[in-house]
């Protein structure tokens, strides 16, 4: 590579252009926070200053890769003679909204004397520095700044151990080979699917990509699943018996024969003779009582994906709203870690900081008071685990800690939750006796279950709204009265029980998150499978939720309440795009291939060598489908229509898809 020309130029004394260390970083507000802790506390064009250090930022990425036009004015108008497009030479553009931005950073990079990568410590927080550094053709040398909190203590500690630059190249190339190939299915497959609706009268934009339609695909799958439901009918019969004074409930278990996989009773006139011999009898003997200690040791800390569920399930926010939640209380009021994590998991390293962050939060907050005497800072809980973190670890709250009642309302929720499972770390096991109570009745079996609590344990720190939820007809949870075997208990009622099963419940936004973390079930290769756990699924932290609202927003998605469901457009893409696209098997093999080009196995350059002939292949067996879609246009206005005064706003599908409604009330 041939040096860079440099002119020399007479030295001015000013302060404001010294051959200084530059800090790069991702967002403004991050950049202040390491300003501060480096003393560069002078506002100026793009930048904080201080003496011999500047600290500079990005807004996201400055720089986006370039559209086809940019290649070949042709590719302005879509036509499916054009396809596939494949560039030889990768251009990148300046990002027109954040122009000003850029032009700061790239002067600052050219008066730099040393720089330090302080973007977000993870693959995409190094492509968005790493591609500025390529553009600019900055050739000094680079360290990396890798942070997970932004409170002082975490500032100063990581600045005192900055990474040399070569260590996380790779991730850089490792991102730029997922935009490359992002890229290549996002311009493909959308003009070609697009043009092939065209072609059956469809006048909307049919958006392709290698998360988002996995991502409908989950979607389409489960609203077909509920509209293809068949409610089946069931019999359950509810006992309660009395011993010792105390009433308490046992359920029939009906003969395996007479039962489905799930162990619901399909005979009625089984159940009813059942249930007439139980009320004849008037009483019922146990037969086995069996009770045994049951220790639950406490939930992780959050990943983003576990906290966005929790909150769509708890509070009602949608993904997109956690994360930026989560992210206020990380940027702007500074009280827990970096949000957008894909772990649970807490280094050995942190634990020595737990006496100061449990102090802090008790200070800034008098009602923990009551935790106090249960808190044991030096318990080590099986979330401290250096060989299960990742790049970054679960989100806990900082040593930085304020009253959350002076926070607004949805962020005092948020924050509460993620404190309550840092201090969970802390508390003991909970313990509870279950005992198991059989019964025979008339020849019917009977079941009883009890729960007794020995110790609250990690509970305590959980209010009640937010406790683990159980199965949804799990029945409550009940003090048996101490029973023998042998002994008699009283019939005090009987309920014969006439249900309906019920269909899949349809996706809210955090049981897709979900979905797209456990995406591995749907897939068969176990290779594939196991590469899908070890990535967590389809997407990551980061992009779900944006993912989501991208198909909410192109139309794909509606939401009815909390529901997610398919659009018409959404159900005829899925049926239309090859099977690959829409296949998470797919990311997974493309992870498997990005890990070898982060560890140096595989160069960029073959990645997306392969990339651009599959992309070929999938053009050449596409071209001639054809599609039929049923519903107006939804999303953009496709390009050959913008011109037209005519095109306006299409409306927005409802795609609601009714399930058949049972004839009796249904079992909650």
């Amino acid at each position: 590579m041939r040096p860079r020309l440099r002119i020399l130029v007479p030295i001015i004394p000013d302060e404001a252009f010294p051959a200084m260390r530059l800090f790069l970083c991702e967002k403004p507000s991050q950049a202040k926070d390491i300003a501060k802790v480096l003393g560069a506390n002078r506002k100026a064009d793009g930048c904080w200053q201080g003496t011999d250090v500047c600290v500079t930022w990005c807004i996201g990425h400055l720089l986006e890769t370039a559209p086809p036009d940019s290649y070949d004015e042709r590719y302005k108008r879509w036509n499916l003679a054009d396809l596939p497009i494949i560039p030889e030479k990768w251009k990148m553009q300046v990002k027109p909204k954040t122009a000003s931005q850029f032009k700061a950073v790239k002067r600052l990079l050219g008066e730099a004397r040393e720089l330090v990568i302080a973007t977000d410590a993870d693959r995409e927080g190094e492509m968005i520095a790493r591609e500025l550094v390529e553009h600019c053709r900055y050739r000094g040398p680079i360290q990396r700044l890798w942070l997970s909190a932004l409170d002082d203590a975490s500032i100063r500690k990581a600045l005192a151990r900055l990474l040399p630059g070569q260590e996380t190249f790779n991730l850089y190339h490792s991102a730029l080979g997922r935009s490359r190939a992002d890229w290549l299915i996002g311009m493909n497959m959308s003009r070609l699917f697009t043009l092939l609706g065209r072609q059956s009268g469809y006048q909307g934009v049919l958006p392709v990509g290698r998360v988002q339609t996995p991502t409908l695909r989950l979607v389409v799958d489960r609203d077909r699943s509920i509209a293809d439901f068949v409610p089946v009918p069931f019999w359950a019969i509810d006992v309660q018996l009395q011993a010792a004074g105390q009433v308490f409930n046992a359920q029939w278990r009906a003969p395996e024969d007479a039962c489905d996989d799930q162990g619901r009773c399909l005979n009625q006139a089984l159940a009813q003779q059942a249930a007439a011999a139980m009320q004849a009898a008037g009483s019922a003997r146990v037969v086995k009582v069996a009770t045994e200690r049951v220790r639950e040791a406490a939930p992780l800390p959050f990943d983003l994906g576990t906290l966005q569920e929790l909150c769509s399930k708890k509070f009602g926010l949608g993904a997109q709203e956690t994360l930026d939640i989560a992210q206020a209380l990380y940027e702007t009021h500074k009280l827990i870690t970096y949000p957008r994590s894909d772990c649970g998991y807490l280094p050995l390293s942190q634990h020595g900081e737990a006496p100061a962050i449990l102090a802090a939060l008790q200070r800034a907050d008098p009602s923990l008071a009551a935790l106090q005497p249960h808190l044991e800072p030096q318990r080590r809980s099986r979330a401290w685990n250096d060989a299960k973190v990742s790049a970054h670890h679960g989100i806990i709250p900082t040593a930085a800690a304020s009253d959350p009642a002076r926070l607004p309302a949805k962020h005092k929720a948020v924050y509460t939750l993620i404190r309550a499972r840092y201090l969970a770390q802390f508390l003991p096991n909970h313990e509870y006796d279950r005992t198991q109570a059989d019964f025979d009745c008339a020849g019917q079996a009977l079941r009883a279950v009890g729960k007794q609590i020995v110790e609250p344990g990690w509970r305590r720190a959980l209010p009640e709204a937010l406790t683990p939820a159980k199965g949804r007809e799990a029945p409550p949870a009940q003090v048996l009265p101490a029973l023998r075997e042998g002994q008699e208990c009283q019939l005090q009622g009987l309920q014969l029980k006439d249900l309906w099963t019920q269909p899949p419940k349809p996706f809210t936004e955090g049981d897709l998150i979900k979905a797209m973390k456990n995406v591995a079930k749907l897939v068969d290769d176990p290779r594939l499978k196991q590469k899908l756990k070890e990535t967590t699924g389809i997407g990551t932290e980061a992009t779900r939720a944006s993912i989501i609202q991208g198909l909410l927003d192109r139309g794909y998605l509606v939401k009815n309440g909390k529901a997610l469901a398919a659009t018409p457009a959404a159900f005829s893409l899925i049926d239309a795009v090859p099977r690959a696209i829409a296949d998470p098997g797919t990311t997974a093999i493309w992870e498997q291939a990005l890990d070898m080009v982060q560890s140096g196995e595989m160069s960029l350059e073959e990645f997306v060598a392969r990339q651009s002939a599959w992309m070929g292949k999938l053009v050449e067996r596409c071209s001639g489908l054809r599609m039929t879609i049923t519903g107006p246009a939804v999303g953009k206005t496709a390009p050959w229509k913008k011109k037209r005064r005519s095109a306006g706003k299409s409306k927005a599908a409802d795609g609601k898809t009714a399930a058949r409604k049972p004839r009796r009330k249904a079992s909650s």
